[in-house]
């Protein structure tokens, strides 16, 4: 049963995630990736959590993946879908999957990002089956 779209509250915004964000208003989706091992990660932060140095640079990821969990949270008056995507690239990430029968969804199954309007701050990257 696809549910009606929620209102996804904005963000806290801080200098460390800015570029996540601004990516997000380009409609790109932003990881980041540790210089010094060549592997991406998620979720941004100024030091790698593979060497705990600072070279570090945010790359766009291609925006696709697979659900690897889910969870649809059918008690909140607009019920919504909670995963973990795990990207192209490797990473994976907590998100909303969205503009989807959420009885139709399985582990494995390709998604999309898509980019969700907030309450007063830039869009929430989530993602829709392919």
């Amino acid at each position: 049963m696809a549910a009606k779209e929620r209102k996804i509250p904005a963000p806290p915004l801080n200098p460390e995630v800015q570029p996540y964000w601004d990516g997000a208003t380009a409609g790109r989706l932003m990881i980041m990736r540790c210089k010094d091992t060549g592997k991406p990660y998620f979720y941004p932060r100024a030091h790698s959590p593979f060497t705990g140095s600072e070279n570090v640079e945010w790359v766009e990821a291609k925006g696709t993946g697979v659900i690897y969990s889910w969870s649809v949270l059918r008690r909140a008056p607009e019920p919504y879908a909670l995963a973990y995507v795990t990207l192209d690239e490797g990473v994976t990430m907590l998100t909303n999957i969205v503009d989807c029968d959420f009885d139709k969804l399985a582990c494995g199954q390709k998604v999309k990002v898509v980019f969700k309007p907030t309450e007063g701050g830039p869009p929430a990257p989530c993602f829709a089956p392919t």
